[in-house]
C-alpha cells in the first residue's frame, strides 16, 4: 500500500457544549491538519496524488474554517466542535470533492490532536 499525507493550517475559535471546565468557555487554536490518501496502485506518473491537487482541495475546506467562530459554521451548530468532530467534518468535505482519505488528523495543539479514519 502506498499513502501520501499533506499537512495545513488555520485558525478558529469555538466553545464546547456540554463541557464542564475552560473549553466551555471562548477559546481559539491554530489548527494543524493532516490529510493521509492510501493506494494500492500508482498513477501513470508514479504517484497516489499530485500533492498539489491535495493540498488544494483541503484548503478549499480549511477556508470555510479559518478565521471563524466555528460554533457559528451551520455543522457546528447541531454537532459540538471537538477536535473529534472537525476531523470528521474535513473527511466527509473531501470524499465530497472525490477524494477518500484513509485518515485527517487535526492538532488543537502541539501535543494533542483526534483522528478519524472511515
Amino acid at each position: 500500500m502506498y499513502s501520501v499525507k499533506v499537512e495545513a493550517n488555520f485558525s478558529s475559535a469555538h466553545n464546547l457544549r456540554g463541557y464542564k471546565g475552560k473549553c466551555e468557555d471562548l477559546h481559539g487554536h491554530n489548527w494543524k491538519v493532516e490529510v493521509k490518501l492510501g493506494s494500492k496502485k500508482l498513477d501513470k506518473a508514479g504517484m497516489v496524488m499530485d500533492f498539489k491537487i491535495l493540498k488544494s482541495k483541503l484548503n478549499i475546506i480549511l477556508d470555510e474554517l479559518d478565521h471563524k467562530y466555528l460554533n457559528n459554521v451551520a455543522y457546528f451548530k447541531k454537532v459540538n466542535p471537538t477536535s473529534e468532530n472537525i476531523a470528521k467534518y474535513i473527511y466527509d468535505k473531501l470524499v465530497v470533492l472525490n477524494l477518500k482519505p484513509s485518515t485527517v488528523t487535526v492538532w488543537e495543539s502541539e501535543n494533542s490532536c483526534a483522528t478519524y479514519e472511515a
